[in-house]
């Protein structure tokens, strides 16, 4: 036991004054390979939470685009009520009731399609179909970021483990983790998944 003891100590005071300059050494690289890791969660964190609120912003769009949609879609179904009864009344054929029912036929009209102002129920739907899919695609980068978010969280811990039981197979593990989960969030970044 006097012997573990005394081998600790002289293992401490080498560390302390600069002899056995490989432990250091290794501990050293070690913080730097967790330095690196924390720098890379950080950019994958900005990546993820600027997906998160593009994800947001296009929901809220989507729920704006479809109200707006609704609301129209209400106001040509009263026109064409109002059309059709006033086509059912005995007077239809008076020139101001044909020019009322007229008007509220260009009006259904114009609800369900106005190219010109463009926001008829068909180009409300369209929008409405574009959002969605920006919203997807940006629910799907943030989720990708996500899990490289956790790998680089992982391969933190596993470098930090590594410090402390001086084992150097958990730091190797540690920076190919880091490395992929990096590559991984770097290829989101860049769109290539």
């Amino acid at each position: 036991m006097n012997e573990l003891v005394e081998r600790v100590h002289e293992t401490v005071h080498e560390q302390q004054h600069g002899h056995g300059g490989g432990a250091a050494s290794w501990t050293r690289g070690v913080a730097i390979l967790v330095s690196c890791l924390a720098a890379s969660l950080a950019l994958t964190q900005i990546g993820e939470k600027q997906e998160q609120n593009n994800y947001l912003t296009n929901h809220i769009q989507v729920s704006d685009d479809w109200a707006f949609y609704q609301a129209k879609n209400l106001r040509a179904v009263v026109r064409t009520s109002e059309a059709n009864m006033l086509e059912t009344l005995p007077n239809a054929a008076d020139p101001a009731i044909q020019t009322r029912i007229k008007d509220a036929r260009d009006y259904i009209a114009r609800m369900r399609d106005d190219p010109k102002g463009g926001d008829g129920m068909k180009q409300m739907a369209e929008k409405a179909r574009e959002h969605e899919h920006a919203r997807d695609h940006a629910n799907h980068r943030y989720h990708q970021y996500e899990y490289a978010a956790g790998a680089l969280e992982i391969g933190i811990v596993l470098a930090s483990v590594a410090v402390v039981t001086s084992m150097p197979a958990l730091a190797i593990g540690a920076g190919v983790i880091g490395a992929v989960a990096s590559a991984y969030s770097l290829a989101v970044a860049l769109h290539i998944l």
